[in-house]
């Protein structure tokens, strides 16, 4: 998903933790390994990235109760099951559509509270985001809302373009 390496490079930088941790990625999916300078080897994005907020003791980001937690884990999988490199044109258009009813009542993917899912999905939806038209943009307004707060959020962006979201509506049939 998300590029492994390139997304938890990331999350390193936006955890303020520092940069050292070696990733490699195994077998055609191209799935994250870290090699931990005390242990064994750690495989697999959610797992990779969980590693990584508890080292910089932030594990709030985790959840902060066992149903936000289990929230979390939801979003993570999700990300990693259905956001991949090999998502079609279409296949996106059905996710954001999906994402965007699920966000219409929210703020974050937890509901008010700012998660690991967040950061997570926001890197690996990037891609998709950037191309899409400004009545796309429209479309999926509840998306185009969470995800302009999340790239604005510190830290989070860094070298990923910004995407430009208009906010007076063009387009009055968009929904």
């Amino acid at each position: 998903m998300y590029g492994g390496g390139t997304e938890l490079s990331l999350l390193e930088k936006s955890l303020g933790l520092s940069k050292g941790n070696k990733y490699s990625a195994q077998g055609e999916r191209q799935i994250p390994v870290l090699q931990t300078n005390n242990g064994p080897s750690l495989t697999g994005l959610t797992t990779i990235a969980a590693h990584l907020v508890k080292q910089a003791n932030k594990e709030y980001l985790l959840g902060s109760t066992a149903e936000e937690k289990a929230i979390v884990q939801q979003w993570l999988e999700y990300g990693v099951t259905r956001v991949d490199g090999h998502s079609s044109k279409n296949d996106i258009h059905t996710l954001l559509k999906d994402l965007n009813s699920y966000l219409e009542d929210k703020v974050y993917l937890t509901g008010y509270n700012f998660t690991l899912a967040d950061i997570l999905l926001y890197y690996g939806l990037h891609r998709f985001i950037v191309d899409l038209t400004v009545q796309e943009k429209e479309k999926y307004l509840n998306v185009s809302h969470w995800f302009c707060h999340i790239q604005h959020y510190p830290g989070i962006r860094q070298h990923l373009s910004s995407v430009v979201f208009i906010k007076n509506r063009l387009y009055t049939n968009s929904h």
